[in-house]
């Protein structure tokens, strides 16, 4: 899966510390989802996408291999 967090982030201009605080993970763990190291669940794909105010498919997709 591919996540476009990290640019969402840059428009925001917010941190990971600042996103992983807001939606209750560790800073570690927004680093390796914008790694692509961690597959977020359901409930915390769907608070990363309220805070960038957009669908949970515009931050996530599948890659060719999912």
């Amino acid at each position: 899966m591919k996540n476009n967090i990290r640019i969402e982030r840059a428009i925001k201009n917010i941190t990971q510390d600042d996103l992983a605080k807001l939606i209750g993970v560790s800073r570690q763990t927004i680093n390796a989802m914008e790694a692509n190291k961690y597959v977020p669940s359901t409930v915390l794909s769907l608070k990363i996408a309220k805070i960038f105010g957009k669908k949970v498919e515009d931050i996530f997709s599948l890659d060719d291999n999912d």
